[in-house]
């Protein structure tokens, strides 16, 4: 009885939360031609945080960005970036994360597997948590996730070159994803 009633108890203080679409944006930035950058985000997008305590360290995160939903404002660009030379949109259709939040030394990190097209490699990035408030509607969280990744780890593999050898495209990527949950009911 006693074991029962914990694992009731442990079942209970997990919260589930959703990524709120409309105040929420995954996005990239990417060295252009060396002087500039190119940024970009992912308008398909799911995430669903599970929280174990208040302050969410511990929360299980998953994510899934449909990649044919790239958009970087420009439609050969993004027509490019869903061929072979990068996502590969209609052969893999998903980009795919899966991880845990930890409190490192009053940091967060989120830790985790990145699935793009056929790679998946463990990342980190570094995480804000902005802290919840309720709106009279329901209770919000929100956080701030950085970091970067190699596009060629992942098979993104288009590399074309200017006269003087700098690459046209960065293989070091920034990832910025601006999240602001809903505390399911």
């Amino acid at each position: 009885l006693a074991t029962a009633l914990l694992i009731s108890g442990v079942a209970a203080a997990q919260t589930t939360w959703n990524a709120d679409k409309n105040h929420s944006s995954i996005g990239f930035n990417v060295t252009h031609m060396v002087v500039s950058e190119v940024s970009g985000n992912f308008k398909d997008f799911e995430s669903t945080v599970t929280s174990k305590s208040e302050d969410f360290n511990g929360s299980e995160i998953e994510f899934t960005a449909k990649t044919a939903s790239i958009n970087t404002e420009n439609e050969r660009r993004d027509n490019h970036l869903k061929s072979p030379d990068f996502f590969e949109a209609e052969k893999y259709p998903e980009v795919k994360f899966k991880g845990i939040l930890v409190k490192e030394g009053g940091k967060y990190v989120l830790k985790g597997k990145l699935t793009l097209k056929d790679v998946t490699k463990d990342v980190a990035f570094a995480v804000t948590y902005g802290g919840q408030v309720d709106t009279g509607r329901g209770i919000k969280a929100g956080f701030k996730l950085t970091g970067k990744i190699n596009r060629q780890d992942y098979n993104l593999k288009w590399a074309n070159k200017l006269q003087d050898g700098s690459a046209v495209v960065s293989d070091e990527v920034e990832i910025v994803a601006k999240i602001e949950l809903d505390k399911k009911a």
